[in-house]
């Protein structure tokens, strides 16, 4: 019995063309590209035909490559940006595989450095990050429920409801839900 085919995302369509056009830009191969972000020609090949959506620790090594953080990325894909973002037409991307829901609540500007997203990740969620999108990445962590262990520096933080970590990105980062209950957190990211 054949399965039907599911149309694609319309929010993956739009990512994977974005991505294909700035691979083009810089007229880099699929290997090019996967020697540089350390992402497999497979893994690339489909996010680009938006065959597959593609995970956040993906994201985040081609936003590094691209020299954009990962709301850039994301704002480049939706229509025009307004001043004015009502809550139930703020981009929602899903990583179904970690578990992580990313919220673009003030979407960036080509002129403004900083930027607000809220984040969720379900109890047991792990997302490792090899490197950050831009170096030195300022970051507030404020976790509006729940609770958040983020690892930068070989540092532990763990935060409950109403804490608020500021760090700058250098290297690796861990954020981690160990649960029972979800987390949701806001982050305020502040390009260098």
């Amino acid at each position: 019995m054949k399965r039907p085919t599911l149309d694609p995302d319309p929010v993956d369509t739009r990512l994977g063309a974005r991505l294909a056009e700035l691979r083009a830009e810089r007229g880099w191969s699929l290997g090019e590209l996967a020697e540089r972000s350390g992402v497999s020609r497979s893994t690339l090949s489909r996010a680009e035909r938006a065959e597959i959506s593609p995970t956040a620790a993906v994201l985040n090594r081609l936003c590094a490559v691209y020299g954009r953080t990962m709301s850039q990325l994301l704002s480049e894909v939706e229509a025009e940006p307004a001043l004015l973002l009502r809550a139930a037409d703020q981009p929602v991307w899903e990583d179904r595989a970690s578990g992580f829901v990313r919220r673009s609540v003030s979407p960036p500007h080509a002129g403004l450095r900083g930027e607000l997203v809220e984040g969720r990740l379900t109890a047991g969620a792990d997302i490792a990050y090899d490197r950050p999108p831009v170096p030195g990445l300022e970051q507030h962590i404020w976790v509006l429920e729940g609770a958040l262990s983020v690892t930068a520096r070989d540092i532990t933080h763990d935060l409950g409801t109403g804490d608020c970590l500021r760090l700058r990105v250098w290297g690796p980062t861990r954020f981690r839900c160990a649960g029972p209950e979800d987390v949701r957190y806001a982050l305020a990211v502040v390009l260098p």
